[in-house]
């Protein structure tokens, strides 16, 4: 019996999930989605949600920029190129240089799971180019539940967070929040953030204005608050409305390899969900969905010695996404049909400013109150053929994207996306899938507009937007005892944007990723049970960039492997011990700062007792404190570069950690 509820709890991790109550998973079983889950429960290491997905998932990589706030790559994919939501709502960065990536804006003490859909095959949302992260946070119960928690680890971090939800048959609420800070973490040799600088420095004079001042080179890494609450009403039995907010507040994060830190970083998400149930044949479900995120994040060089000699330089960014859904949802016959509207609108504008004043004066923003609005109409059908299930996508998209700098034109980009893909269940233990889609992304503000603080202009108004073409195939196979997941994947990327670190500008240039992802799980005994995932990408540019020779594409991450073993010692006691490897960087875009990396092989591990009502959590990550960094340098990033190699950020050492959960 308790090896099928671990092959069950296995199956859900990496392949798809049913729906059920508060606390687990509810979306409908898909074979080409994985799910994680239980961020909340499980990852309570830190806020970083990149962190939490690149242990998870081998689709993932990260990319370093802090202690927190990081971001993640999916198939050799990152920006724009990847669609995040939040509870259905699309957030952005404000800042160009990537310091609040979208999935920096969720704390994982909220999140309940994830789904990480790839490839071209989401229709309902603007801009999926090739794949989709949703982020679900946790819902509110009727019975009054809830957790509180304390975390503790190395380098001076602090944690604490609670939960609280409850209600009645009709109204539901639920009240989430956190702090935590941290000190800077060491690399594998001993070496803080401020270490790392003095190594680049020493063999990269010319950086020297980047370093910390002397007064500052012991400051925190950051400090970071965030408040979630939720309200769901059902108004009658075919009738709910769900309103929630989330704000997130960090503050003084330093960034060691860029020229700045952030001075803070706020967010706010609000979203509001009508959905009204059997309104007649032709609407099984009819759902309104209304949202707004808002982001204020100014950066600066007041901890840097170059404050000394160029005086105090901020750059100041704000952005907004508001964004609106309707949806239609019915069947007729072996059809489900969705058919839908969708509409944003997204403001990007950013200024520097020196000592307090507009700088440059006369060309003072960097990105100058853009505007990129989106309509699109939808429709989705999936068709039941008994074994054989085709799942059929179109999206038209209109889009303007719009400057208020005197004498630059609006650049406008419609067309039509769409997708088939087939899955076919030759038995209940054996599938096969197939896809294929067409689907495009729009060219940002920072791509089109961009200048940097000396008045010089790296976008590049006259960019087309992306357009991939992709086709994937695999299998899923489930046994008594195991199972396995594969799938390749070629993906022809027209007008892919790239940043031409010679010229300083963007453009576009045709290009292809290939590559195949494997995982499964394997239960060996009742107590004994394995899971583990692989995943391989090559990305190449079809001609190299203008004035360069080299056709290898950024951010194309090598081999990695994730595997885990997980013990159950009894009903309370649990372990885990997990290896995330990777191969070294053989293939890289030299020209455009990317450098060689060398490979590695992480093990972390973990202990869970329960105890009644409390839950407590002991690990310690990179137990053989290695120095590794995980993510390359490629210049579309302001990173610091002293005339030669750009400066890489190493990963942590040697990390311990506790965690004590009170749940009632």
């Amino acid at each position: 019996m308790k090896k099928g509820i671990y092959l069950s709890v296995a199956c859900v991790v990496s392949l798809c999930a049913a729906e059920a109550e508060l606390g687990t998973i509810d979306v409908e079983a898909k074979v080409d989605t994985e799910v994680v889950k239980d961020v909340h429960g499980d990852d309570i290491k830190s806020a970083d949600l990149a962190e939490a997905l690149f242990k998870q998932s081998p689709a993932v990589s990260m990319v370093r920029r802090s202690g927190v706030a990081n971001d993640i790559i999916l198939r050799g994919q990152k920006k724009d190129n990847i669609n995040v939501t939040i509870d259905g709502a699309k957030i952005y960065g404000a800042c160009p240089n990537r310091m609040d990536p979208p999935v920096s804006h969720i704390l994982t003490n909220n999140i309940d799971y994830i789904e990480i859909n790839e490839g071209p095959y989401n229709v309902e949302d603007f801009g999926v180019l090739s794949g989709d992260v949703k982020i679900h946070t946790i819902k509110p119960g009727k019975e009054i539940s809830g957790d509180v928690n304390l975390g503790l680890g190395s380098w001076g971090y602090q944690k604490g967070a609670f939960s609280l939800s409850g209600g009645t048959d009709t109204v539901r609420f639920l009240l989430s929040g956190s702090a935590e800070k941290s000190e800077q973490y060491e690399d594998g040799n001993g070496n803080d953030f401020a270490q790392q600088q003095d190594l680049y420095i020493q063999s990269h004079p010319t950086a020297k204005g980047m370093a910390y001042l002397p007064g500052q080179r012991d400051m925190d890494a950051y400090e970071k608050k965030t408040i979630m609450a939720k309200l769901f009403w059902d108004i009658t039995d075919d009738q709910e409305l769900r309103l929630s907010y989330t704000g997130n507040r960090s503050d003084d994060v330093l960034y060691p390899n860029t020229p700045m830190d952030a001075d803070y970083d706020d967010s706010d998400i609000y979203t509001i969900e009508y959905v009204v149930k059997n309104l007649g044949a032709y609407s099984k479900k009819l759902s309104f969905d209304l949202y707004q995120s808002e982001v204020d994040h100014p950066m600066s060089n007041r901890n840097r010695k170059s404050v000394k000699v160029k005086g105090e330089i901020t750059h100041h960014l704000e952005t907004k996404m508001q964004g609106a859904r309707l949806k239609n949802e019915f069947d007729i016959d072996n059809h489900a049909l969705a058919m839908g509207i969708d509409y944003s609108l997204r403001n990007w504008d950013g200024a520097y400013y020196k000592n307090g004043n507009p700088f440059p004066a006369k060309r003072f923003h960097s990105i100058w109150d853009v505007d990129t609005e989106n309509y699109a109409l939808f429709m989705k059908d999936k068709v039941n053929l008994d074994k054989l299930i085709l799942d059929i996508g179109l999206r038209y998209n209109d889009t303007t994207v719009s400057t208020g700098r005197p004498g630059v034109s609006d650049n406008s980009y419609n067309g039509l996306d769409g997708h088939l893909f087939a899955t076919y269940e030759s038995s209940t233990s054996v599938k096969f899938f197939a896809g294929f889609g067409s689907a495009s992304r729009v060219p940002d503000g920072k791509e089109l507009y961009y200048h940097d603080k000396m008045g010089k202009e790296i976008g590049n108004p006259n960019l087309d937007k992306v357009v991939n073409n992709e086709f994937d195939i695999g299998f899923d196979l489930q046994f008594e005892d195991a199972t396995v997941k594969g799938k390749v994947f070629y993906s022809y990327l027209q007008d892919f944007i790239f940043y031409n670190a010679d010229l300083k500008k963007f453009e576009n240039r045709d290009s292809v990723i290939y590559g195949f992802e494997l995982s499964g799980t394997y239960i060996a005994t009742d107590s004994l049970y394995f899971d583990y995932g692989m995943s391989y990408q090559r990305g190449k540019k079809d001609d190299p960039l203008m004035g360069q020779k080299g056709t290898d594409m950024p951010e194309i991450p090598p081999f990695k492997f994730n595997a885990a073993a997980n013990y159950d010692w009894d009903d309370t006691l649990t372990f885990r011990a997990e290896l995330v490897a990777s191969d070294s960087w053989s293939d890289f875009d030299e020209e455009n700062g990317e450098q060689k990396l060398d490979g590695y092989g992480i093990l972390n591990l973990r202990g869970t007792k329960q105890l009644g009502d409390f839950e407590i959590i002991v690990g310690v990550d990179n137990v053989f404190d290695t120095k590794y960094a995980v993510s390359n340098t490629y210049k579309d990033l302001t990173l610091i570069a002293g005339g030669g190699d750009v400066m890489p950020m190493n990963e942590p050492g040697r990390y311990f950690y506790t965690n004590i959960k009170y749940s009632f």
